[in-house]
């Protein structure tokens, strides 16, 4: 193929001896072992001699052209230091000679214009890149002929092509390459192509896979830039994890053909993209339809996404069904089918190519058989790729590439203006046009298509579109190709609801690795696997998802709970310790069932206020004690209930202050037994006078007196108030009285738990002294209890949560208060109602 390209390019200039060292020059920068040898065997001659192969007409300005018109099998093994064999190019093809003709018409229409180029004729010099073997030097001693170049069909072509015109600053414009490659203007300064760079193709690849939700796929590559271009730059960062990639070499094409259908039938992809030669294709087709894979949804490349040899393929036609494709946009080119059908090879005596396409479509070659032509044919009723410009593609790339060269020699050749490069200040003529300058007015030419198109270059690039073709079944069985939507750079526009596709219905294929998360769930990536492959976790409480395929949860502010789908937040349900719940109910009647208690032992106590038993510990402190005991019961109430204002600072103090009570007066009653027992010995009789009735009143009065101000200090300073506790989870916040002052709180459960602990030593001291019924024992017994629940009180209240913990301090408060009830009152309450006979003071004074 570069052999054919020093062919091609030495029958642009004249013959020049100086040209043998550039000719090694570009040899070794192509890597070709081209030697001197080579060209010595090459005959020099000038245009116009018998051995011309092409079509061409002069001009003021002459633009090179670079076809490939006959089918060339592609070589295993390409052996520079020989002449290629020619013989292989074989089989004109129709496709490439409308490029050809394309190129003829444009130019031939813009000859006629009287608003671009008046008065300049444009000329064409057009050759075969496969077929024409005569190699002619690069350059002359004189000017250059060919200003610009139009050709390369490839992107190997291209950037051959580019590196040996770059030194001699000759533009050349593509209408085919699609290398990213190419867009590097350091290393292709000469370069410009009216096809869009294959970037855009596989970003609208991309953008279709995002669009239909298709994130697992596999592809099917060509074993060149073509193919590997598309995965690694665009497909993969885009959100699209690749199932597999197969490559599929051409030397080995059935093979790799055959596994890589293998793959395919593995594969839980169901969609699949190819990026390949239509020919790579039409193999692979035929391998699925062997093994009856007919279920895949497949993704072409502009490469093969318009091949009307597939189209046509009725062995494959299962497999290709439905398959969506990017494909070079299309556009009218007007009145070009009516001058394709009006050629005639005896109107055009020198256009070898057109005689030979002639002689094969009408069948009457001469030196056969078959009739000689006579020029009667006609091509108006010939329906073939020749004549077919119902789309119109890369046809239209060569017709673009034209009228580009075309507006950049009309500014050229106008005299200085605002389109000008800067630094040119001189009008130039047809005659003296230099390459370079051809090239510097090609980076900024700017106009309107005869179609009504902008047309710009960026670079070597022009801004890319595309059309989105749908293979389609018809009613005889027949594939064929229908427009579902366009790309216009960065936006696609589809229309979804004509796309027939794969399954032959109208419901889009899902093609993922792992199924979506739906709302309420987050994705995680399984080790070691694709970001595509994932299981769905439900989100955790007071965490939501509300949209499909979520990478994370979102936490619900404080004042907001998940709901149970987890895919909402909602207000959080305020709740405290209600009188209307069980718990409520429960700890409510057994505190009003130790207030009832406690009020039948205080009347029993007060009927029987005159026998030994009552009076015997004190009757005075007695019923005070009972009194602070039912204080202690009622006071649970208050915990209970919707938490205010009052009711906090409420709910301390009366806890506080009433069990301060009860403590001291069973500290004031075991001081008094004590006291009692010390004054019976010889010399203790003035004790009792500092324990007197005044003094035990006196002693209680100023204990409580101290709880007292420490609540009034606490409750002023830093009263608890009602809160709620974000900080527990779940739906339901309970509403609670906050400590805002745990040193206050502290205070009060530290005064109760000091003077518990000196009435428990006092009462352990006074366990053994001697009498019948000693108060001091049960004292003792009700102080252990007391200490006990208080102690296991810190750490149920610190550890139970919300409305609990109000649940645990009641229990608390309930339990000590029993306590102290029956372990002093019961034993009592039995002797006076039960055991009259025990209530003397001789049985109470018995040792």
């Amino acid at each position: 193929a570069s052999m054919s390209l020093f062919s091609w390019l030495f029958t642009l200039w004249p013959c020049s001896t100086p040209s043998l060292l550039l000719l090694g020059f570009m040899g070794r920068q192509l890597g070709l072992r081209v030697g001197l040898q080579v060209v010595q065997t090459v005959t020099c001659s000038r245009f116009g001699t018998s051995i011309d192969q092409g079509l061409f007409q002069d001009g003021d300005v002459v633009i090179g052209g670079l076809f490939s018109l006959y089918y060339k099998p592609p070589a295993i093994d390409h052996d520079f230091t020989q002449l290629p064999d020619y013989k292989s190019c074989t089989g004109l093809e129709n496709l490439p000679l409308q490029y050809v003709y394309a190129m003829v018409f444009a130019l031939e229409e813009i000859n006629h214009s009287t608003t671009l180029l008046p008065g300049v004729k444009l000329g064409y010099h057009i050759h075969d890149s496969c077929k024409f073997i005569s190699l002619y030097f690069i350059m002359s001693s004189g000017d250059l002929p060919v200003p610009l170049v139009i050709g390369g069909d490839s992107s190997v072509t291209a950037k051959i092509l580019s590196r040996i015109l770059g030194p001699l600053s000759v533009p050349l414009m593509s209408y085919t390459a699609s290398c990213p490659c190419l867009s590097d203007r350091r290393q292709f300064p000469n370069f410009f192509r009216t096809m869009p760079s294959d970037i855009y193709q596989a970003r609208a690849i991309a953008h279709l896979a995002i669009n239909f939700n298709w994130t697992w796929i596999g592809a099917v590559v060509a074993n060149n830039d073509y193919g590997l271009m598309a995965i690694k730059e665009e497909t993969q960062g885009a959100g699209v994890c690749l199932a597999f990639v197969e490559t599929l070499r051409r030397e080995n094409i059935m093979s790799d053909a055959r596994r890589a259908a293998l793959t395919i039938q593995a594969s839980t992809a169901r969609v699949i993209l190819i990026f390949t030669w239509y020919t790579d294709v039409r193999e692979l087709f035929l391998q699925l339809t062997k093994i009856n894979v007919t279920d895949r949804q497949f993704l072409a490349s502009e490469a093969w996404s318009t091949s009307g040899d597939l189209l046509q393929n009725p062995s494959t036609s299962k497999v290709a069904s439905g398959v969506l494709g990017v494909a070079i946009r299309s556009s009218a080119i007007p009145g070009f089918e009516n001058y394709l059908r009006n050629l005639n090879p005896f109107r055009r005596p020198d256009e070898k190519f057109l005689r030979e396409f002639w002689e094969k479509m009408f069948s009457c070659s001469p030196g056969t058989s078959l009739p000689l032509c006579n020029g009667t044919e006609s091509l108006e009723r010939v329906q073939n790729l020749f004549t077919d410009t119902s789309q119109l593609r890369v046809t239209y790339n060569v017709y673009l590439a034209v009228y580009a060269a075309a507006h950049a020699l009309h500014n050229l050749l106008s005299c200085p203006d605002s389109n000008s490069p800067p630094g040119n200040n001189s009008c130039s003529y047809p005659k003296h046009i230099k390459p370079i300058e051809v090239l510097q007015y090609l980076n900024n030419v700017n106009f309107t298509t005869p179609q009504g198109e902008m047309f710009y270059f960026q670079g070597a690039d022009i801004p890319a579109k595309y059309d989105l073709v749908n293979w389609q079944n018809t009613p005889k069985g027949q594939l064929k190709l229908v427009l579902v939507g366009r790309v216009d750079g960065f936006d696609l526009h589809l229309n979804e609801s004509a796309i027939q596709w794969s399954t032959g219905s109208s419901r889009v294929p899902v093609s993922v690795c792992s199924e979506s998360c739906r709302p309420g769930t987050r994705m995680a990536t399984k080790k070691g696997e694709p970001v595509c492959c994932f299981d769905c976790i439900p989100c955790a409480e007071g965490e939501i998802s509300n949209k499909t395929d979520s990478p994370h949860c979102e936490r619900c502010p404080s004042e907001f709970w998940s709901n149970a789908e987890r895919t909402a937040c909602i207000p959080r349900q305020l709740d405290f310790l209600s009188f209307n719940e069980t718990l409520g109910i429960t700890l409510t009647t057994v505190a009003v069932s130790g207030a009832t208690v406690t009020t039948a032992v205080f009347v029993v106590f007060l009927y029987y206020r005159q026998t030994p038993m009552v009076r015997a510990n004190n009757s005075e402190l007695s019923f005070l004690l009972l009194l602070s005991l039912k204080l202690c019961f009622l006071c649970s109430l208050v915990f209970i209930g919707r938490p205010s204002v009052w009711a906090c600072r409420f709910q301390q103090a009366a806890f506080g202050i009433s069990f301060v009570l009860c403590v001291s007066c069973l500290k004031v009653k075991t001081i008094v037994v004590l006291a009692a027992f010390r004054s019976a010995r010889p010399g203790g009789e003035a004790l009792m006078k500092w324990f007197g009735p005044g003094q035990q009143r006196g002693s209680v009065c100023l204990f409580t007196c101290i709880q007292v101000f420490i609540c009034i200090i606490w409750l002023s300073l830093s009263p608890p108030v009602p809160q709620p506790d974000f900080e527990i989870p779940g739906l339901k916040v309970t509403l609670k009285c906050a400590m805002a002052s745990v040193v206050g709180f502290s205070l009060v459960l530290g005064y109760i738990g000091l003077l518990a602990c000196t009435s428990l030593l006092l009462a352990f001291l006074a366990r053994k002294l001697p009498d019948n019924f000693n108060e001091a024992k049960l004292i003792t017994f009700s102080m252990l209890i007391f200490c006990a629940v208080w102690v296991a009180f810190v750490p149920a209240y610190v550890s139970s949560p919300g409305k609990y913990a109000v649940a645990v301090e009641i229990f608390a408060i309930l339990a000590s208060s029993y306590g102290l009830l029956f372990c002093i009152f019961a034993p009592k309450c039995f002797i006076i109602l039960l055991r009259p006979e025990k209530n003397t003071k001789k049985h109470l004074m018995a040792r």
